[in-house]
């Protein structure tokens, strides 16, 4: 059996009735839609509510703000710092420890405790993180965001982003 050879089973497939070709069969005269009124003369566009507004026009359009010069970071907790048990970390440790992705800006957040000293590389603190790092014996380091005004460019157009 071939592709060619496949068809439907004798009498499954109907013809498409054809209405509105005179009275000498069904779907003569009204051809099925009734008798007067909007639906019996010609199309209606889709969505029309009978002159009520339109449920497209009643909801809001373009609300609220998006931020074009928002950074994103990705998030580190201490207590995933502390897993790693290196005494070094920066952004290339934690992409190989596949915390982070490869070019992520990163923040370190002070979820959990660290057991040691640790000397950490990252673009971002928060201020609970800093204070348990160096409260450890670790040191901070800052890394300068890739930017050369120290934001993102601008991503198009802001209405554009939604």
């Amino acid at each position: 059996m071939k592709l060619h050879d496949l068809a439907p089973a004798p009498g499954s497939r109907r013809p498409k009735h054809r209405v509105g070709r005179g009275i000498g069969g069904k779907g003569g005269k009204t051809a099925g839609r009734g008798s007067k009124g909007q639906h019996a003369r010609d199309t209606v566009p889709a969505g029309f509510e009978g002159g009520q507004l339109p449920l497209m026009q009643r909801i809001p359009k373009l609300r609220g703000f998006k931020n074009p010069f928002r950074i994103e970071y990705s998030p580190v907790n201490l207590d995933e710092l502390g897993g790693l048990g290196l005494s070094d970390l920066g952004p290339d440790e934690l992409v190989a420890a596949r915390l982070v992705r490869k070019g992520a800006l990163v923040k370190i957040l002070g979820r959990g405790e660290l057991s040691g000293p640790v000397r950490v590389r990252a673009h971002a603190f928060s201020a609970t993180a800093e204070a348990a790092i160096l409260a450890a014996g670790g040191s901070v380091e800052r890394i300068p965001l890739p930017y050369a005004s120290g934001r993102p460019p601008a991503r198009g157009n802001a209405l554009m982003n939604r």
